[in-house]
């Protein structure tokens, strides 16, 4: 057994999937699971405790964080996004590794004196990281993650690429799909009730178009995706900005189209697109009698109080990436597709998002641990072999596909 000492902050959906796979798969000697969950010593009784432990801790404490941090080997941060950057400074501070899935800049930032605010931060923690000698791992899960990852091996085999889409989704599947919003919520409902109306950012005809939150779901800016291992057919939807990964992966002034989008079931959009327009996503308090609160508050809390809209033990989910390229290579037009579909394993219980993401995570750590990523500083996913993720997804069953078209 290694001397390693792993922290794991949340005990969430994604926390229990990291910690899970990282005690299967890591000899570390010990795993420290800090939350301030109720329940969670009683989650970790299934767990030796000669190995893991529970910590009731406070996420905004930043000594109580420093303190924990200082004697691990690697931190596996599954707390919510809005800690993610001032949890990845700590452990900088502190010397110490760390892989997240969330965003340490949100790519939906507008205001570029908040963007280059926001740039100087991160380079002054990617400094600092590579002063101490340590690695800070962010966005290694599904989307961002998976995504990524693939995004890169795929335009690796381009000489120029013109088409770039990719796309995501979590869904329930079968018995499960059949509630009156076919889908059940895996996240945050609040998070998901802000990504419904959420601007989005995509590159037509070599141009950049806006699309403002309360048009993301209207018909002209949908398609429809049919994908031959789904019975059926996908609407999508822009999800987030594409013009900040076109600029990520250097393509920004070569591209002539790409977005970023969600894919759900028939009839999701239509239903969305209503909603939104009516004001049930609105953040702005309304009165009701004595009472105010805003919109979304009860639209999420409405949701969120009704099992059917919640994964039970036997619902089915499936998670999905796929990057769909053209372009071209040695003079020849080709089409590529990189896809990587899930699902649940009812075995263990983990949905397909807990494996994509928690095991992620835990996939992250261990190649950290093990060596196999020792570049130090802030790295993205991009920096991981795409051959190294592929390979270690097979171990949890799960195949990325691709597909070669020749568009001549």
């Amino acid at each position: 057994m290694s001397k390693d000492k792993i922290v794991v902050l949340g005990l969430g959906m994604q926390g229990k999937a990291a910690l899970y796979d990282i005690f299967q798969n890591c000899d570390a000697a010990t795993i420290s699971v800090a939350d301030n969950f109720p329940e969670l010593q009683k989650h970790l009784n299934q767990y030796p405790s000669s190995r893991v432990t529970g910590i009731n801790i406070d996420a905004t404490d930043k000594d109580q964080l420093l303190s924990l941090m200082k004697n691990a080997s690697i931190v596996i941060d599954a707390l919510p996004g809005a800690f993610a950057f001032n949890i990845a400074q700590i452990a900088a501070q502190a010397g110490v590794n760390l892989v997240s899935s969330m965003y340490y800049i949100n790519p939906l930032e507008k205001e570029s004196h908040k963007i280059e605010r926001l740039k100087e931060e991160l380079d002054q923690l990617d400094k600092q990281a590579k002063s101490k000698g340590v690695t800070l791992l962010p966005e290694f899960g599904l989307d961002p993650g998976i995504d990524l990852v693939m995004g890169a091996k795929g335009l690796s085999e381009f000489d120029t690429v013109d088409v770039f889409n990719s796309y995501g989704t979590g869904l329930p599947v079968g018995q499960s799909a059949k509630n009156p919003l076919k889908y059940r919520f895996s996240w945050s409902v609040t998070g998901v009730m802000h990504a419904s109306k959420r601007p989005a950012r995509i590159i037509r005809n070599g141009k950049e178009v806006e699309i403002d939150g309360l048009d993301i779901f209207a018909s002209e800016n949908r398609h429809i995706l049919e994908i031959e291992e789904l019975d059926t057919p996908m609407e999508c939807y822009p999800n987030g900005n594409s013009i900040y990964y076109a600029d990520f992966y250097g393509i920004l002034n070569s591209i002539k189209e790409m977005g970023r989008y969600a894919c759900r079931w028939p009839g999701h959009c239509d239903f969305w697109r209503a909603m939104v327009n009516s004001g049930f996503l609105n953040s702005e308090p309304v009165k009701i009698g004595s009472q105010t609160i805003s919109p979304i508050e009860f639209t999420a809390a409405l949701l969120n109080s009704q099992a059917q809209f919640h994964y039970g033990e036997n619902d089915v989910d499936i998670a999905m990436v796929r990057t769909d390229m053209v372009g071209y290579k040695n003079g020849e037009k080709k089409q590529i597709i990189y896809q990587l579909i899930d699902q649940r394993d009812m075995t263990t219980g983990f949905t397909a998002m807990q494996r994509t993401v928690g095991f992620m995570m835990g996939m992250g750590a261990r190649f950290i641990l093990e060596g196999k990523i020792s570049k130090s500083g802030v790295i993205s996913p991009i920096d991981v072999p795409y051959e190294m993720v592929q390979d270690e997804l097979k171990q949890y069953g799960m195949k990325i596909s691709r597909k070669e078209i020749s568009q001549s």
